[in-house]
C-alpha cells in the first residue's frame, strides 16, 4: 500500500532555530539518536520507539520533527511511518547527526 508523504521544508529552507527547538525536547532527541544510529535509514513506525508517552503526544513530537525538517512522515491512513532525512541534514548541518549520536541517553555529550 503506497503512503502519502507528509513533506517538511526543502533542504535549503531548514532553519537552525527550528531544529534546535525540535531537539530541545528529550523525547524527540532520543528518537533522533535512534534514527542517527541506524545507518540503514529504513522506515520505522511510531510504535518502534520506546517512548513513555501517549500516542497523541507521540504524534505531536513526530510532527514537530517533520516540521523542523528532520524526518519525513509517510501516512498510510491507519498508521504512519517515519524516515530520517540524513542526506538533507548532513548537507545543511554537517556534523549534527554525529553530535546527536555521541550524546548519552541522559542528555549530555561525552567530554
Amino acid at each position: 500500500m503506497a503512503g502519502r508523504n507528509l513533506v517538511g521544508p526543502e533542504v535549503d529552507a531548514l532553519d537552525l532555530g527550528a531544529v534546535f527547538r525540535a531537539l530541545a525536547d528529550e523525547h524527540r532527541r532520543s528518537v533522533m539518536r535512534e534514527l542517527a544510529a541506524d545507518r540503514s535509514d529504513s522506515e520505522r513506525g511510531y510504535n518502534s520507539f520506546n517512548l513513555p508517552i501517549s500516542k497523541q503526544t507521540q504524534t505531536h513530537h513526530f510532527r514537530v520533527l517533520r516540521e523542523a525538517g528532520l524526518i519525513d512522515e509517510i501516512d498510510y491512513g491507519n498508521r504512519k511511518g517515519i524516515r530520517l532525512r540524513r542526506a538533507d541534514i548532513d548537507k545543511r548541518f554537517p556534523g549534527l547527526l554525529t553530535l546527536l549520536g555521541s550524546e548519552s541517553p541522559g542528555g549530555t555529550a561525552p567530554r
